[in-house]
């Protein structure tokens, strides 16, 4: 079988460049040739623009982009962090013992399809309109995939090795530590991931329950401005930051899961 050499980091860094500097570059040709209105379309340029124009600016929201970005980073790491410290503990046992799946699987495949934002009244009603009630909306939008990739991780754990383990005098929690729970890794990184994704597309939604700061905020009050380079800025933020946590991420989980092959 034919295998592509693989390339020095360097090579796909700047492949990689390459990439995003011709999108941004057909994105400005498609609006300075008119091809679409400058209206419905802003240019990278003005975007570019308005990125370092807002790190002095308050207009139209109040606030500086460094002080947003600093309110989402907070509300996302603190419901990020509580999802995975939470969820990935309860999907492992859900997933290895049977008790706690039998306790615990009903109640949540009944929270499961609910989704994050339908959420939002009661927690108004339960924790106000505070740094709380935004955490625990991004919880509950990270909580799901990091239960749901544990537990299915450590169910395909081989059985062949569980009984190896049993003949080596293993005992059943034994089993779970040095079994179950490093061959589930890889699949628990993989929910994290996921989560990460689903608390940064919450935060838009978490940040309209009467914020004054946030990049959800700054994207609501672009809107309301008119202007759409703010809203476009806000998303680009948001995007950047997040591939960036999500790259940290990996080498995170290739520094946990050392064993594991991986093909780039």
């Amino acid at each position: 079988m034919y295998r592509e050499k693989k390339r020095p980091f360097w090579q796909n860094a700047l492949l990689s460049a390459a990439g995003i500097i011709v999108f941004f570059a057909i994105w400005e040709l498609v609006v300075a040739t008119g091809m679409v209105s400058p209206e419905k379309l802003v240019a990278p340029s003005k975007v570019i623009y308005a990125f370092f124009d807002k790190f002095h600016n308050v207009v139209p929201d109040g606030n500086t982009l460094d002080v947003h970005i600093i309110t989402s980073l907070k509300i996302v790491l603190a419901g990020f962090l509580s999802a995975c410290i939470i969820g990935v503990p309860l999907g492992l046992a859900m997933g290895f013992f049977k008790t706690c799946n039998r306790l615990l699987t009903p109640v949540f495949e009944i929270v499961r399809p609910i989704p994050p934002l339908a959420w939002i009244p009661i927690v108004i009603v339960m924790l106000g309109i505070g740094f709380q009630s935004k955490v625990f909306i991004i919880f509950i939008a990270a909580f799901v995939p990091c239960v749901i990739n544990s537990y299915t991780g450590i169910q395909a754990t081989p059985k062949v090795l569980l009984n190896v383990a049993r003949t080596a005098g293993a005992s059943h929690f034994e089993m779970f530590c040095k079994v179950g729970v490093p061959y589930a890794l890889p699949m628990v990184f993989t929910g994290i991931r996921v989560s990460f994704g689903s608390a940064w597309a919450t935060l838009v939604a978490a940040e309209m329950i009467a914020s004054s700061e946030g990049l959800g905020y700054m994207i609501q009050q672009g809107r309301n401005a008119s202007k759409p380079e703010i809203v476009i800025l806000g998303m680009l933020v948001i995007g950047l930051i997040g591939a960036a946590l999500t790259y940290l991420l990996g080498i995170l989980e290739r520094k946990a899961t050392p064993w594991r092959k991986t093909h780039e």
